[in-house]
C-alpha cells in the first residue's frame, strides 16, 4: 500500500534526514520525496499491508516538520453522492 503525505520538508538535506529515520524505524518501507511538488510530497510504500501513517507523522513531528496524509482522490470521488 502507498500513503502520500503533504509535508513542510523543503530541502534535500532535510529529506535525507527524514528518510534515514523512516528507514531506521521501518526497514521494510520504501520512502521518497517529491520536493518539486508544491506540497513537498512524501510517498511511503509498504508491500505487506497499510502504512503506519500515525508513526510516519510522529517521525516528522519529532524532527520539527509537519505532515498530513493526503486523501486518495479516487476514494473521495467514490464517497461523493451524485
Amino acid at each position: 500500500m502507498v500513503e502520500v503525505f503533504k509535508t513542510t520538508v523543503n530541502t534535500s538535506e532535510q529529506a535525507s534526514v527524514v528518510l534515514q529515520q523512516i528507514h531506521k524505524e521501518f526497514s521494510d518501507y520504501q520512502a521518497n520525496f517529491d520536493l518539486q511538488d508544491c506540497d513537498n510530497i512524501l510517498r511511503v510504500e509498504y508491500e505487506c499491508g497499510p502504512v503506519a501513517d500515525g508513526s510516519i507523522i510522529s517521525i516528522l513531528t519529532s524532527l520539527s516538520f509537519e505532515a498530513e496524509v493526503l486523501p486518495d482522490e479516487i476514494e473521495e470521488l467514490s464517497q461523493q453522492s451524485f
